[in-house]
């Protein structure tokens, strides 16, 4: 096995059709973060984003994208934006660990949303996690285009019910509701991203939106439409009034969910479930299968979710001493962080204490305005 590396915007068109070709061979590898288009955005604006390419007699058959910093810490491309991690390789290849994270000059590789299959990793997981996923076909139904929205109905009558009754309300409110599934005007993504950077404050979550790479990565990804992935624009309008939207990647197949947001002063619309149902839908009709919703423990996602898939957490490493200060300086974060998640009586405290701090935080922004 020899392995090279490469910066992922300067990859050749001979490395990229193959590294599509790979993804093809395997429907664990379909997600559009698991995309060379996705590398090369991070690596547009990530100096140190890279991709090993593994080759067999000659041959590339398989690429990890991942990070490295000046010390040898190596983190998946996109960490805390990514929820599709893996080295993409052909059938029946598998690979040395260490002589990987050697070759990539890595003491250790961290990731969170790491797909299951990724057999050589495995020793590495410190924990496994759901990630619910919509069979946008199936559905649990007959396979026609509206068996989502039938096996929805059928799931979680009252829930259906609920919100066809104030999508509904919210059009006769303020004029006629329409959808658009790939909407092209960027000032709507800049709205998107001002209500996302709102929300952000007002939960006490870190706003991506402040950090300008990210917000040049998704006005850069949303220029980006190719087969194996496009950026796509989705909104909710009521008239001319955009009151929901949502920017995610699309492959052929799998439809990512990313950033949702919507128009506060209409949140007793549930417009952010008003999107998804309508997001769901029209990705169906688009053809293609799969919504991925993320890992994360939301209550909207265990209604609209058909199944979950399963992503690993953890951090692979060879022995030196970059990798064990690491693990010591993570792995108690990760894990308390995890606890909280993943135990209602302590993530609904948190969760509620962190609102208040949004709120105290949002009402000194409001005083300290400009008038």
């Amino acid at each position: 096995m020899d392995i090279t590396n490469h910066r992922p915007e300067e990859l050749s068109e001979t490395l990229r059709r193959s590294w599509h070709r790979t993804m093809e061979e395997s429907p664990d590898y379909a997600n559009p973060f698991l995309a060379p288009e996705f590398a090369a955005g991070v690596g547009n604006h990530r100096g140190r984003a890279r991709v090993a390419v593994l080759h067999e007699n000659g041959e590339p058959v398989g690429f990890l994208p991942y990070e490295r910093d000046t010390f040898g810490v190596g983190r998946a491309i996109g960490l805390g934006l990514s929820d599709c991690q893996a080295l993409v390789h052909r059938p029946g290849v598998t690979w040395d660990t260490h002589a990987l994270l050697r070759a990539c000059g890595l003491a250790v590789f961290e990731f969170d949303h790491l797909v299951e299959e990724q057999k050589p990793f495995a020793g590495y997981v410190t924990g496994t996690f759901a990630s619910p996923v919509i069979d946008l076909k199936d559905g649990g139904g007959d396979g026609s285009e509206g068996a989502y929205a039938e096996w929805l109905r059928g799931t979680y009558p009252s829930l259906a019910k609920t919100t066809l009754k104030k999508e509904r309300r919210l059009g006769r409110d303020l004029g006629e509701l329409r959808f658009v599934f790939d909407e092209r005007d960027p000032a709507v993504l800049r709205q998107l991203m001002r209500w996302k950077s709102a929300q952000y404050r007002r939960t006490a979550r870190m706003d991506r939106f402040a950090r300008p790479w990210i917000v040049d990565l998704t006005n850069h990804l949303f220029q980006v439409r190719e087969e194996h992935f496009t950026g796509v624009l989705s909104v909710v309008y009521a008239g001319d009034r955009p009151v929901a939207a949502h920017f995610g990647p699309r492959s052929r197949t799998v439809f990512a969910a990313w950033f949702t947001a919507y128009d506060p002063e209409l949140r007793y619309y549930s417009p952010g479930l008003i999107m998804h149902l309508r997001m769901a839908e029209a990705a169906g009709r688009e053809g293609l299968r799969l919504l991925d919703l993320g890992r994360g423990e939301k209550e909207y996602k265990d209604w609209l979710k058909t199944r979950e898939l399963r992503v690993g957490e953890g951090f692979a490493t060879r022995p030196h001493p970059v990798a064990t200060a690491h693990r010591l300086w993570r792995r108690p974060v990760r894990g308390l962080r995890n606890t909280v998640l993943a135990h209602p009586r302590l993530r609904e405290p948190a969760d509620r204490l962190l609102k208040a701090v949004g709120a105290v935080r949002t009402a000194r922004t409001k005083q300290g305005a400009p008038r």
